[in-house]
């Protein structure tokens, strides 16, 4: 896991720019730093990668890394390097290290760019041709690792965070206010639904993407890889278990590979608890779990954490989460991401990070996609009543086990409904809730109504890749990133493995969920490995915490801060958010609409030009 960061054009990049830039990569790699750059036909190129040491420590793995006249700067792991490599040891290719960007590089070298198909891994990197002079910027099939381009009259620059990209340019970049406002009215969720970022013409690669560079310009966009669902109707429930814990089992011992100690997120759910127990008694890993602390009775799950630990004898650390320093720690978050943070739990999580980092670990294992991969959100129970509805029988037993386990802790009004989307699939305004009434706390008008790629006519289905490829997984991805970054730690999610994703994509939907509980197959799939008490608790928790319980708006300090007459307030109305304020207490939706408005006034305070 490293940084990168590059520039191709026609004017060379000057030594001050390319230090001033390796300097503030070491978060990411500060095991080593270098930069080479190459001028052909007046065309100038710059690599530069600062190296997080996971695999193959030695300094002869330091990047960029020359073959066969390839040169490649990396951020990311290629799992199964140890085959790929194989492969090329029968194609008589030999290698100079035990590194996998070196297996990476030299396959991409020797069989051409197909050979991705091949390989599985997370990645974001830079690959240079000096024959052909052309440049290809590559990202990973679901965009684990982020990569960011700004196209300028005098070339492109790219990099593994927006901060690379502004210290190459030596200029400020402008903000752009129309994403501002929309994480500001329509959440988190809306973030990724197009090719926007917070700064005007700043843009990512998207996952799954090549794109070829030449002459400083972008020539060719090759998507080499695009999810599709293909439901396998035949399938049966026990093959569809059988295939989960098989494909997860192998993905797992794929991310175990490295040279350094790694750590696994642990809460009290079944998807962390899958991949600790498949560590642990499966593979004898000596696992070691880091907890956050929830002190809100709403999201508190010590007691499924004391049977994990328990039963699977892992060894378990708590971190309890402080309201202390609050606003100057989010303010130094919004710094790091280039960004407002998109939740109060990745503030918590970069906490959690923190604990993972002093205990002296590089890499942290996590449970995302588990979610969108296998069922698990509230929505979810209700669009698979819609695609169960013409099984009238099991259609009454699915709702009456909802009515009994999960109805009386839904907190959404609209998804309190268990016929909502049965009468209206279409029906989307539990997504941007109240939207409507917080772009009235924006002096102009601002709107932009919820939109859907096209998956699937499974509406279940479709939801799913909906939030896997745009809506939950890419924001969790961009913290996990930047918040495990911060601490020089390397994140690993096994549930976003290419063939685990392949074979769920083929489960029949009347799988998804049985008796009331979501997650049906990969419940199953860990029976016999993870603990009964866990895979059978039907309650899903996961961090969440007010905003008034880290922010004490009574506090004159901390009123006066969020009231005085920063940038933020040339574009909302003061009056409303000192009626927010005032309130008591916050309905969900509203606590999230505060820590949304504090971090669009953090941001403007940090990145506005002036």
């Amino acid at each position: 896991m490293c940084g990168i960061a590059g520039y191709q054009g026609r004017l060379p990049l000057s030594q001050e720019r390319i230090e001033a830039c390796l300097a503030i990569m070491n978060r990411r790699g500060p095991d080593y730093r270098e930069a080479r750059s190459w001028q052909v036909g007046g065309i100038n190129t710059t690599l530069l990668h600062s190296r997080l040491s996971i695999i193959d420590l030695d300094p002869r793995a330091n990047q960029p890394m020359g073959f066969q006249g390839g040169w490649i700067a990396l951020n990311g792991e290629l799992y199964n390097f140890i085959e790929r490599r194989e492969d090329l040891a029968r194609a008589g290719v030999a290698m100079k290290t035990r590194s996998d960007t070196e297996v990476l590089l030299a396959s991409i070298r020797h069989f051409g760019w197909d050979v991705l198909d091949k390989c599985e891994g997370m990645w974001a990197f830079a690959l240079y041709d000096d024959a052909t002079g052309h440049l290809t910027l590559s990202r990973d099939r679901f965009g684990e690792k982020p990569l960011y381009y700004l196209q300028t009259s005098d070339g492109i620059f790219f990099g593994s965070e927006i901060k690379f990209i502004a210290a190459l340019t030596g200029q400020k970049l402008a903000i752009n206010h129309d994403h501002l406002w929309r994480y500001l009215v329509n959440g988190y969720k809306a973030l990724y639904k197009g090719a926007h970022s917070f700064f005007s013409d700043v843009q990512e690669v998207a996952s799954g993407t090549n794109l070829t560079i030449t002459s400083g310009a972008v020539t060719a966009v090759n998507r080499y890889w695009l999810p599709a669902a293909s439901i396998d109707q035949n399938m049966g429930f026990s093959d569809a278990v059988e295939g989960a814990r098989e494909l997860l089992t192998k993905s797992v011992e794929l991310r175990l590979r490295a040279d350094v100690p790694l750590a696994f997120c642990m809460s009290g759910g079944v998807d962390s608890n899958a991949l600790i127990s498949i560590a642990k008694r499966v593979f004898n890993y000596d696992v070691h779990g880091f907890t956050i602390v929830n002190s809100d009775a709403r999201y508190e799950e010590a007691d499924m954490i004391d049977v994990a630990v328990r039963e699977l004898g892992v060894r378990h650390t708590e971190v309890p989460v402080t309201t202390s320093g609050f606003i100057e720690n989010l303010r130094k978050l919004v710094r790091h991401h280039d960004a407002p943070v998109y939740t109060i739990t990745y503030y918590a999580q970069w906490l959690l990070q923190k604990a993972i980092a002093d205990a002296g670990y590089r890499i942290s294992i996590s449970g995302t996609a588990a979610d969108e991969l296998f069922t698990g959100y509230y929505d979810h129970h209700l669009a698979y009543f819609q695609e169960i509805s013409c099984d009238v029988a099991h259609h009454a037993s699915s709702v009456a086990a909802w009515r009994e386990h999960i109805y009386p802790i839904v907190r959404n009004p609209h998804l309190r409904n268990p016929a909502l989307f049965v009468n209206d699939p279409s029906f989307r305004d539990h997504i941007f809730l109240d939207a409507e009434e917080f772009g009235k706390f924006l002096k102009h008008d601002w709107s932009e109504s919820f939109s859907e790629t096209q998956y699937s006519e499974n509406l279940l289905r479709n939801r799913m890749m909906n939030e896997l490829f745009h809506e939950s997984v890419p924001v969790i991805l961009h913290e996990d990133d930047l918040n495990a970054m911060y601490f020089s730690i390397e994140n690993r999610s096994p549930f976003l493995d290419r063939n685990l994703f392949d074979f769920c994509s083929t489960i029949p939907t009347r799988h998804l969920v049985h008796d009331g509980k979501a997650k049906a197959i990969l419940r199953e799939a860990v029976r016999g490995i993870a603990p009964d008490q866990i895979i059978d608790n039907r309650r899903k928790v996961g961090f969440n915490a007010p905003i008034l319980d880290f922010l004490d708006v009574a506090d004159p300090a901390v009123r006066g801060y969020l009231l005085d007459d920063g940038p933020i307030y040339q574009f909302i109305h003061k009056g409303k958010i000192e009626a927010l304020l005032a309130k008591p207490d916050l309905p969900n939706s509203q606590s999230k609409f505060l820590f949304y408005f504090l971090n669009c006034k953090m941001f403007l305070e940090e990145f506005a030009a002036g």
